[in-house]
């Protein structure tokens, strides 16, 4: 791979141009760093106001009624974007853990493993959370936890 840089002070924003010879793994691999790298606030809606939120801040996304939702300690903001484009834009601090809800691993408190093989996380702010067993896996595997890790 050949990495070139052009600076040029007409410029407003940095630009990145990817050439290559066909569309692979590596190249959907960096450009899914390229985009978590860069996003830190996301933009939520109450009613007619705008709050743009810190992604650390957030504790879950999840989707209900065909809208996505913004939680964080304090109250939920709707968002604008679908629950899969969050997915792959915060896949650095996100990860699925239901067909609709992503969670941010930094806000995990404990996993706590019931009896009849049902999973919950506890956050921080003390909510639970409904872990799907489709998930679990890819959950403890980005965690670093577990025999797979």
């Amino acid at each position: 791979m050949k990495i070139h840089l052009t600076i040029n002070h007409e410029l407003e924003e940095t630009e990145i141009h990817i050439h290559a010879k066909e569309y692979n793994e590596q190249i959907e691999r960096l450009m899914r760093q390229l985009q978590t790298s860069q996003t830190t606030m996301l933009d939520g809606y109450d009613q007619q106001e705008i709050h743009l939120l810190k992604i650390s801040d957030i504790y879950s996304i999840y989707a209900e009624d065909a809208k996505v939702f913004l939680q964080t300690d304090e109250q939920e903001f709707e968002s604008k974007r679908k629950l899969y484009e969050l997915e792959a834009q915060l896949a650095k601090d996100f990860v699925r853990v239901s067909k609709s809800t992503l969670v941010n691993i930094h806000k995990i408190s404990s996993i706590q493993m019931g009896k009849i093989g049902t999973t919950q996380l506890l956050l921080e702010n003390d909510v639970a959370i409904h872990v799907s067993r489709k998930y679990l896996k890819e959950l403890k595997r980005h965690l670093g936890i577990g025999r797979d890790s």
